[in-house]
């Protein structure tokens, strides 16, 4: 019962977010002015800075009392370091195939909400840098990673 209890708590939870994101989107569909700029907006008590390129949206929501300076300042540095790391192609084609570095930037930039880094040169290597480090276990590498690795030791192991 307890766990029935739960499983639909977090279904109503996970259907709220849904509905806060797609309501985000519709605003923020309705306000952009210039699709090349960041852009500020309000929506039940968060603030909402947003920012579409071609087919791609990037939204960084914080709660009223945050600066949206800087909440405007962690969006570039995402944009500019997804940018950086799909060298220039920013389409829904290139991030659907780079997502593990996107979330990798995505990681770099921001820790459980505290922000850690904004420059996208040093987002961009430090995830250039995660991503080629092939030495570490399996476990804690990426699904490209963990098969970029496994086709160089298959290679290895057919070419002895």
């Amino acid at each position: 019962m307890i766990c029935s209890c739960l499983t639909n708590c977090q279904t109503y939870l996970l259907l709220l977010e849904y509905v806060f994101q797609l309501m985000v989107l519709t605003i923020c569909h309705i306000h952009v002015v210039n699709p090349s700029t960041a852009e500020i907006t309000m929506f039940e008590n968060n603030i909402v800075v947003y920012k579409f390129v071609q087919d791609l949206h990037f939204f960084v929501t914080g709660s009223e009392d945050e600066n949206e300076l800087i909440l405007v300042t962690v969006l570039q540095g995402f944009f500019d370091s997804v940018g950086l790391v799909l060298r220039g192609n920013v389409d829904k084609v290139q991030a659907l195939e780079n997502l593990d570095l996107i979330l990798l930037c995505m990681d770099e930039i921001d820790d459980g909400g505290i922000i850690l880094e904004t420059d996208a040169n040093v987002i961009a290597e430090k995830v250039a840098t995660r991503s080629i480090d092939a030495g570490a276990p399996l476990s804690e590498q990426t699904l490209t990673q963990a098969l970029a690795t496994a086709r160089e030791q298959l290679t290895r192991s057919l070419l002895k």
